[in-house]
């Protein structure tokens, strides 16, 4: 049991590591530009069929993922130049119904280039295999680069937003953009930045987890009903709070799943603890969210009203 338990801890912080990177480029679109825009999702698809494409025509899983990086970059950059600065001074209801046509678009675009049936990504190398951790538990070496790259990005992220120069200029348009704009900085352009690299972040999520599960259309959707319950429970607009989130709701979604059901063997049938237990499994980050925000509405770390 305690092998099991530190087996699907670390596959739960592995998950909210993949939230996060999500959640952090979401987080600062919605904190500082006030803006909704549901088709963050398809920009981790995205990723990840970059990162197919570009690993099927060099050979290499490194080089297909330099260069993945950069043009996910371009193609959030690209959206954001085409359709979202139109919507930035539109309602949320015009943000949420052009964001939610984006995402039927892209997907259909991915069906048409690349087609409908999955695509899968192979191991690198340097990166396959298994370490041993306990006994004769062993964990996968991937799985453990992907923690180690997301806490990475989490450090960077941390000290360019508390460190740097556009990180207070970050900080400073999240609390009044508009008294930003008056000193003098281009505020469309800080838009642009911060919405371009949210972009790269999502696109590197999904060029990460490319390798452990199958690519295919829709597949942004799911992550993205996950990421905001992250940034909600984090405040909307803090990159610890969507740190700590994303980790808490990795945490309890796969530890839920997985001892959900032989807890409740304790006091029901096998057969209806199992049932019972994939049952409440998936409600058990939606009841999470409900308590945090009982007892602090705003959120984690997000900003009182």
């Amino acid at each position: 049991m305690t092998n099991l338990l530190l087996l699907q801890a670390l596959n739960g912080l592995q998950f909210g590591i993949l939230l996060f990177l999500v959640a952090a480029g979401l987080t600062l679109v919605f904190g500082i530009m006030d803006f909704i825009n549901l088709a963050h999702g398809v920009l981790y698809m995205v990723g990840a069929y970059l990162l197919a494409t570009f690993v099927g025509v060099t050979g290499s899983f490194w080089l297909g993922l330099v260069i993945a990086l950069p043009v996910a970059l371009a193609f959030g950059l690209v959206l954001e130049f085409l359709i979202f600065r139109r919507l930035y001074d539109r309602s949320h209801l015009d943000q949420v119904l052009a964001t939610f046509g984006l995402i039927m678009i892209v997907n259909e675009g991915v069906k048409i280039i690349w087609g409908a049936a999955p695509l899968s990504v192979p191991m690198p190398e340097l990166l396959s295999g298994s370490v041993p951790l306990v006994g004769p538990l062993q964990y996968p070496v991937y799985r453990i680069a992907i923690i180690a790259a997301g806490l990475l990005t989490a450090l960077g992220l941390y000290l360019m937003i508390g460190h740097t120069r556009i990180g207070m200029l970050l900080r400073a348009g999240a609390s009044n953009g508009a008294m930003v704009s008056a000193l003098g900085v281009n505020i469309r352009r800080l838009f642009m930045i911060v919405f371009g690299f949210g972009a790269m972040l999502a696109g590197f999520a999904g060029a990460m987890v490319a390798p452990i599960l199958s690519v295919d259309p829709g597949m942004g959707e799911s992550v993205l009903i996950l990421t905001f319950v992250v940034i909600v429970i984090g405040g909307i607009g803090s990159i610890r709070g969507a740190f700590i989130a994303a980790i808490l709701v990795g945490l309890v979604d796969t530890l839920g799943r997985t001892f959900g059901p032989i807890l409740l063997r304790m006091v029901l049938e096998p057969s209806a603890a199992s049932q019972t237990g994939r049952t409440l499994a998936p409600m058990l980050i939606y009841i999470l969210m409900a308590a945090i925000l009982f007892f602090r509405p705003a959120g984690l770390f997000g900003r009182k009203s």
